[in-house]
């Protein structure tokens, strides 16, 4: 969509400060409307998605994340790849899902390159000072494996996992997700849990 402007990052998600009247028609609109709306250029009806789904993006972000802060920069940026993006979504109706699937995706690079970088504290509860270090050791290593067994599942597999062991999704709810039927949903789930449990056969 050449030529659109672009919401700023407070104004896409929760511009708290904007003012909303009551009986703007947008707030009772569908899905549908307002992301073929938003297609179109119209950034209202765009923040009105952001303003409808951002809170379960959030809480679905901060517990795949562990962090509130971060959860909030992801689901920013995910909206801001949203808003660049709606013109490609070819079924508007599913937008909820299609935004879910864009900060899964957001969540899961952040996970990635934290977990290069991030102290064993930041990950776990502060030790008890009768901890020995081989157990601080222990738990570091049992954590990199469990990524690096996520790691070698195909994407469908992983998110399904991480929607559900993470998010706590229902299966309906991860199918809605994803697109895709509970079914396939429950054959993902059940081949993930088999690989990660076998991966992680040394760790029990």
């Amino acid at each position: 969509m050449v030529g659109r402007s672009e919401p700023s990052r407070t104004s896409a998600a929760t511009n708290q400060e904007h003012v909303i009247v009551e009986q703007d028609p947008l707030l009772e609109a569908s899905d549908a409307t307002l992301a073929s709306r938003a297609a179109d250029g119209d950034v209202r009806s765009f923040e009105v998605l952001a303003r409808r789904h951002g809170p379960l993006m959030r809480v679905y972000a901060a517990k795949l994340l562990g962090s509130d802060v971060e959860s909030d920069d992801v689901v920013q940026e995910a909206f801001l790849t949203g808003w660049r993006r709606i013109a490609e979504l070819e079924s508007p109706k599913y937008v909820r899902g299609w935004l879910m699937r864009i900060v899964t995706n957001k969540a899961i690079d952040r996970l990635r390159v934290r977990r290069h970088h991030v102290d064993v504290t930041e990950l776990d509860p502060p030790a008890r000072s009768a901890a020995s270090p081989e157990r601080v050791v222990e738990a570091r290593m049992q954590l990199d494996a469990v990524w690096l067994a996520l790691d070698k599942l195909p994407t469908d597999q992983r998110r399904c996992w991480l929607l559900r062991e993470t998010a706590g999704y229902t299966y309906q709810e991860i199918a809605d997700t994803l697109q895709i039927p509970v079914s396939t949903v429950r054959g993902l789930l059940a081949r993930a849990r088999s690989f990660v449990l076998h991966e992680m056969e040394a760790w029990r």
